[in-house]
């Protein structure tokens, strides 16, 4: 940041010391909101704060396809486990996904919570099933698009402060991508460690957009 820009914050925070408390909430409160549509519109970009584009997502091996049905029962420990006839299915990591006859979708069972295979009965190989079509445009989808929605990606404003950040589970998950960190993809995969993408920070921009506000509301008299 240049010189000049720092004495200009230095001189908005003398400036918003001389003004009332109540004025001056509402004023914070703005500028996190402008703030928040910031951080979305670059995370919509796929954007680190200095541009850069995001690290892309971990490519993912393809899925092996079963061409046959299968019978089992599920999950393994469960006293009553449920019988399962699944066809169309997929082979994606830990789990087995395809179409479940008696759910009448598509569904996932962790390939170890299997808790035995069953012969298959007359008639069970042609069972009518829908088509396991995998959503491969979601994986090609912008990510965090969730998480940056105004229900994670929230704000709040005192007197004093205003902040711009995720709460409780967002926090976390966001967290751990801001950092590039490891943690589990689900509870029983292996951990992986993230690529750093930093969804939360101000650019050059953004700072002099706040600067822009904050002085504008002070000239105008809040």
């Amino acid at each position: 940041m240049s010189d000049d820009l720092i004495e200009i914050e230095k001189l908005a925070g003398a400036l918003l010391r001389n003004v009332d408390a109540n004025a001056r909430r509402r004023l914070l409160r703005s500028v996190a909101k402008k703030v928040q549509a910031s951080q979305r519109a670059r995370i919509a970009r796929q954007q680190d704060p200095d541009g850069s584009p995001f690290a892309p997502r971990r490519k993912r091996p393809e899925p092996t396809r079963g061409a046959y049905t299968v019978r089992f029962l599920y999950p393994k420990g469960d006293p009553n486990p449920r019988e399962v006839l699944m066809k169309s299915w997929v082979w994606d990591g830990p789990l087995m996904t395809g179409f479940d006859i008696e759910a009448g979708g598509i569904r996932s069972f962790h390939r170890d919570e299997v808790d035995r295979y069953l012969p298959l009965e007359p008639g069970m190989q042609n069972a009518s099933a829908g088509k396991l079509r995998r959503k491969g445009h979601i994986r090609r989808a912008a990510m965090f698009r969730k998480l940056a929605s105004a229900r994670y990606l929230r704000t709040a404003a005192t007197d004093t402060e205003a902040w711009v950040g995720f709460t409780g589970q967002a926090a976390r998950v966001a967290g751990i991508h801001q950092h590039g960190q490891v943690d589990k993809p689900s509870e029983k995969a292996k951990p992986v460690r993230y690529a750093r993408r930093t969804l939360l920070g101000l650019s050059e921009a953004d700072r002099m957009m706040v600067l822009d506000a904050l002085l504008a509301s002070l000239v105008d008299g809040v």
